[in-house]
């Protein structure tokens, strides 16, 4: 029997620590990468409670304890994100970061598509905006 198929992808990506680890690259790449500015920008200038949050988000969302909805309730992704404009570029950038720490922490290539192609259409469905308009937030 495939013990992969049973664990949750919380379980596979290791975890409390290891979901810990994917949040803290992903905002350390955010941070560092250049071709991130306009998602960065969107961010305050900590991202300790934007990591508290993404964390708790993919807690749940991965098939781990449901922190977030605990502490905030249902997350309506698309309601929480309307007040910043995301656009093709922001998604793309937050991708850019999230692919990375992925491809960093993920070694079976097979579950690693699946993460990416999984947050790839959630990053999609949060476009707001064709990105022709600026919004100061």
């Amino acid at each position: 029997m495939n013990t992969e198929v049973t664990r949750s992808p919380y379980e596979q990506l290791g975890g409390e620590a290891g979901v810990r680890r994917l949040v803290q690259r992903f905002y350390a790449l955010m941070d560092e990468l250049p071709e991130a500015y306009a998602v960065r920008q969107l961010h305050p200038e900590s991202l300790s409670g934007s990591q508290t949050s993404l964390f708790e988000f993919l807690s749940g969302w991965l098939g781990g304890p449901s922190l977030y909805i605990a502490r905030k309730g249902h997350p309506r992704l698309r309601m929480r994100h309307a007040p910043y404009a995301v656009g093709p570029v922001v998604r793309d950038e937050w991708m850019l970061c999230m692919t990375q720490a992925l491809t960093e922490q993920v070694a079976d290539p097979a579950f690693r598509t699946r993460l990416i192609d999984t947050f790839s259409q959630m990053a999609s469905h949060l476009i707001n905006t064709d990105g022709s308009h600026t919004c100061a937030v």
